[in-house]
């Protein structure tokens, strides 16, 4: 019960006020309790009547802290003890009931004796339902009102907004989880800010800075679905799940001039990923000809940004995908957040470095990458996952790019056998034509592994797919591929190697022989290093494999 009433009953009540027949003497609820992160038999409470209590001997003896500000039928929202002195704690207080949509938020370092209103720049309009502190940073405060959300550098001293895409709602919660910032509204569901590293880390110094590379917080290596069934229908509410990777935060003040490039190295300073801001994205035109699934299931491609302003990319964890006759979106797919298959090998477990290039001038950064804790696989084990994930995505890049060879060289002796007539010259460029049409063989529609007979002989289309089988069987698990997966991955470097020694063959004296003899004949020679007019693939009929 509050400690004087009589003449307490707020006058907003009006004629109501005659009608109470308890005259004003209610008793207050505990609405809000707030236990001390630095001394144990410290606790705060608050009432919805507008009340703070202290206590310093574990409930014990209670003393009045009341700011003297706080009128009547105030209520005490929420208290938020400091992380870091046991003297300082905030309160957000809801003063709907008096007719006040102005928000109080108040701060005490003294443990309670005095009290400071800190709401400079929150407009009026909204009253005040939350104040939360960061458990990092000393002086970091966040705040939710009833309509915004805002965030305080100095302890409260200024706001400024902190809005995004959230909606003008009533913001009835906050919560920092690990590097998160979540929200609870009323009636408009739960919100989470990803990784609020940046705001961390902000300062006046950096606001100065033309060009800023935020460190990165560490990056866990996770399965960004394991559900193997088919996807919920895009009307269904469903929540976004967090980005699956490295978040890099990176602040440029004006655009820059030239191309942005970031890259990605690991502790033996080997480069891992580049990306720059000049990439060009698949169009969604060719990728809805080449896949018969809907676009909604379609992850974006990263872009990176060079324009003005604060930027946010995310490194999937995985090297550069590898040259694929074949291309996917696995079935269990994720609305707007489905990947195109096959994947680069994952980056393993360790220390990389970040560093940013713009116009000229680099910036760097390191950060770690843990694995998810759930997985047990040692990280040898994970080293020979990662040796045949790059083994296989090295054998389909080295096979695509003979294909490729190969291609155009059956494009160019079919242009020279055109205009040769007849003759021994044809009939060499025939026999030339039939060792390429070996080694480049024909890609499988669906193919998921070898047929049933015997092993048949291998070319460079089989090649390239049976890699991509191995690279997606050692991707399967987090764990050592098996001596099968092995042993099979081994028979295909042998068979891409002696594939290769037979095409260097053909290009080195076959090929130098023909040429002579088209000279001769007034026709241009055969370049083996001529791009074709078109890159292979096989991409047909999609794949419901999960």
């Amino acid at each position: 019960m509050r400690e004087t009433v009589g003449n307490e009953i707020p006058a907003n009540l009006g004629v109501f006020a005659a009608s109470d027949p308890e005259k004003g003497n209610h008793r207050g609820v505990i609405y809000a309790v707030a236990p001390s992160f630095k001394e144990i038999d410290t606790i705060w409470a608050g009432t919805d009547d507008g009340l703070i209590h202290i206590t310093r001997d574990g409930g014990k003896t209670w003393q009045n802290v009341t700011p003297p500000q706080l009128k009547p039928w105030s209520k005490v929202s929420i208290i938020e003890a400091s992380h870091f002195d046991a003297g300082t704690a905030y309160a957000a207080i809801n003063s709907f009931r008096l007719d006040d949509l102005r928000a109080h938020i108040y701060r005490t370092r003294d443990f309670g004796k005095t009290w400071t209103e800190i709401t400079k720049n929150i407009p009026d309009g909204g009253a005040s339902n939350v104040v939360r502190e960061d458990p990092v940073r000393k002086g970091l405060l966040f705040a939710g009102t009833e309509g915004s959300v805002y965030v305080s550098f100095n302890d409260g001293d200024d706001w400024q907004p902190l809005q995004l895409n959230l909606p003008h709602t009533s913001m009835r919660d906050l919560a920092i989880h690990g590097d998160d910032l979540i929200v609870a509204t009323h009636g408009r569901s739960f919100w989470i800010l990803d990784d609020i590293t940046p705001i961390r880390q902000m300062n006046t110094e950096i606001s100065k800075e033309s060009v800023h590379l935020f460190a990165p917080q560490e990056a866990i290596r996770f399965r960004w679905n394991r559900n193997p069934d088919t996807p919920l229908p895009p009307e269904v509410p469903a929540g976004k799940n967090p980005p699956d990777g490295a978040i890099i935060d990176y602040y440029l003040t004006n655009a820059a001039k030239a191309p942005v490039k970031l890259e990605i190295f690991d502790a033996q300073d080997h480069l891992v990923r580049r990306y720059s801001s000049s990439d060009k994205p698949e169009p969604l035109e060719k990728t809805a000809s080449e896949h018969p699934i809907p676009m909604y299931w379609v992850r974006p491609a990263p872009l990176l940004s060079a324009g003005e302003g604060m930027h946010r990319f995310v490194w999937d964890l995985h090297y550069a995908p590898p040259d694929s006759l074949g291309h996917e979106f696995p079935i269990s797919a994720i609305v707007h957040d489905t990947p195109k298959y096959p994947l680069g090998a994952w980056a393993l477990p360790g220390n990389y470095t970040a560093k940013l290039t713009v116009d000229g001038k680099s910036f760097s950064q390191q950060f770690v990458v843990k694995m998810d804790p759930r997985i047990r696989a040692s990280l040898i084990d994970l080293r020979k996952q990662f040796e045949m994930q790059s083994g296989a995505v090295e054998g389909m890049n080295k096979s695509f790019g003979a294909l490729l060879q190969v291609r155009s060289v059956r494009t160019q002796l079919k242009e020279r056998s055109a205009k040769a007539g007849k003759g021994t010259l044809v009939d060499t460029m025939a026999a030339l034509d039939k060792q390429a049409a070996e080694l480049e063989g024909a890609a499988q529609s669906n193919f998921f592994g070898l047929p049933p007979g015997a092993k048949r002989p291998e070319d460079f289309s089989s090649l390239n797919q049976h890699f991509g089988g191995i690279l997606a069987v050692a991707d399967s698990a987090d764990a050592a591929p098996t001596a099968q997966a092995t042993a099979v991955f081994k028979e295909l470097q042998e068979d891409l190697e002696r594939l290769a020694e037979r095409w260097t063959r053909i290009r080195q004296q076959d090929i130098p022989a023909l040429n002579a003899d088209l000279q001769r004949a007034g026709l241009a020679p055969v370049d083996p290093n001529k791009s074709p007019d078109a890159a292979p693939f096989a991409d047909a009929d999609g794949d419901d494999e999960p």
